[in-house]
């Protein structure tokens, strides 16, 4: 803080930030207290994904209950994201990354126009699956994202 501000907020009756007493809930940054959740939406791991069909349907069931629980997105989104999905997949190899990575901006998209937070993990994970550039990588995905759609109806 400068000294003019310092000053300023003296000449105004208040003291320097640091003289504030802690907020409610004995926090320095106030609001509740932690309660052991996770910063954002748990990660999930590719390498798992490929190799466990239980781990996928976990994911899918995790992935649509936090979007019952966080967001309002429709059946209909989540088909059209679906079909972009399979349309990716069915791309020549040569074309599939490239197809891959499109697919990750109109994501990021529909996340952002619809407020669909609890999409995240997907964004995530497809940007591991570009990055692997594997072909099976690209089936589990569209396998998650198939029954993610399917948990959902």
């Amino acid at each position: 803080m400068s000294e003019v501000q310092q000053e300023n907020r003296h000449r105004e009756g208040r003291g320097p930030r640091d003289a504030r007493p802690p907020r409610e809930g004995g926090r320095e940054g106030g609001g509740r207290p932690d309660r052991g959740r996770p910063e954002g939406p748990p990660e999930i791991d590719l390498e798992r994904l490929i190799t466990d069909s239980l781990y996928l349907d976990n994911q899918a069931h995790s992935v649509v209950s936090r979007m019952r629980d966080m967001d309002s997105g429709t059946k209909s989104q989540l088909r059209r994201l679906y079909n972009a999905v399979r349309r990716a997949c069915r791309a020549p190899e040569n074309e599939r990354q490239h197809q891959f990575v499109m697919l990750r901006a109109r994501l990021a998209y529909t996340i952002a126009r619809h407020s669909l937070r609890s999409l995240d993990t997907l964004e995530k994970l497809l940007l591991q699956v570009t990055r692997k550039n594997d072909p099976r990588g690209y089936e589990r995905f569209r396998d998650l994202f198939e029954a993610i759609v399917a948990y959902n109806e």
